[in-house]
């Protein structure tokens, strides 16, 4: 069976994947189409598994907001270099991926490869595998978060950090302008600052006890303390504890954006403005690449072998 131009377009248009992997695809299968579309699955297998070793601890944190069914999802997804992120194909597909994660409710990574992607009949692993081929470099989904309810969405440098934050309130007050200004500010407030606590009270007792042990250890080893009484100490201990909590826990942090409120008080004027109730009940904040062991190589000698 013969093939034309067209037919090589149609294909690539229909994977993703390069003209000439098209051809070659179109050839092998004798210009059946449904037989170089498997070629190139089971080549982008190959070229998934061949990579799956390689470091990936770049690509973007991207989210999505399903404002009608009230479904938020902030995903990461990793690729070697930081051009890969950048690659039109690759937003993309990531933003798919957010979509499929709204739709199908994965209840981890491995289930979500085998749903199918959304706005598409094949799954994402087969997608993603089609990426990798295409692409030529590894690609991982590494996590992800869904929740349902109202949320702020916000992604930062290009999907170098993302934030989603869970808000309990009336679904009138979410659809408001103000709603919406402060959640962004929330949500950016997150960004910048990295709490690590909802508020104080959220803070697990285990955490204040490593704390105070930490702080209690330092007042030890400094001699302008040794002859304070204990119940001086602990004051100054629980002094430099309450100031630790305001830098840990969202609630308690100055807002960025007027330093005469705390981040509380500022979503309780948004919420006295629009005479309703808000809270703020959950956050999650990727940063791109956190926890991951970095690449190092040597440019010059990447690009020598390259040239080899």
């Amino acid at each position: 069976m013969s093939f034309t131009a067209k037919d090589v377009q149609s294909l690539r248009e229909k994977t993703g994947v390069g003209m000439m992997d098209c051809k070659k695809a179109l050839v092998s299968s004798d210009g059946d189409m449904e037989k170089a579309i498997e070629f190139l699955r089971e080549k982008g297998l190959a070229a998934a598994t061949k990579k799956a070793g390689r470091i990936a601890t770049e690509g973007v944190v991207s989210a999505y907001y399903d404002e009608e069914k009230q479904i938020g999802v902030i995903v990461e997804v990793n690729s070697e270099t930081d051009f890969v992120a950048k690659n039109v194909d690759f937003q993309n597909f990531v933003q798919s991926v957010a979509k499929t994660i709204a739709e199908t409710n994965p209840k981890d990574v491995e289930t979500l490869y085998n749903e199918k992607l959304s706005g598409n009949d094949r799954t994402v692993l087969e997608n993603l595998q089609d990426r990798i081929l295409s692409i030529g470099e590894n690609i991982k989904i590494r996590r992800f978060v869904r929740n349902e309810g109202i949320v702020s969405i916000y992604i930062h440098g290009g999907g170098s950090v993302g934030v989603m934050v869970n808000f309990d309130t009336d679904s009138a007050a979410a659809a408001t302008d103000a709603f919406k200004v402060m959640g962004k500010d929330v949500a950016m407030q997150i960004a910048a600052m990295s709490p690590q606590h909802l508020n104080k009270n959220s803070v697990p007792a285990d955490v204040l006890e490593y704390e105070k042990g930490i702080i209690a250890a330092q007042l030890k080893e400094d001699p302008k303390m040794a002859s304070k009484p204990q119940n001086v100490l602990d004051g100054i201990i629980a002094g430099k504890i309450a100031k630790e909590l305001k830098e840990m826990c969202l609630a308690e942090q100055q807002f960025v954006k007027n330093n005469d409120l705390t981040v509380e008080q500022y979503v309780e004027s948004v919420a006295k403005e629009l005479d309703t109730k808000i809270t703020v009940t959950g956050f999650v904040r990727f940063a791109k690449g956190e926890g991951l062991e970095k690449r190092e190589d040597n440019f010059a000698d990447e690009v020598a072998c390259m040239i080899k």
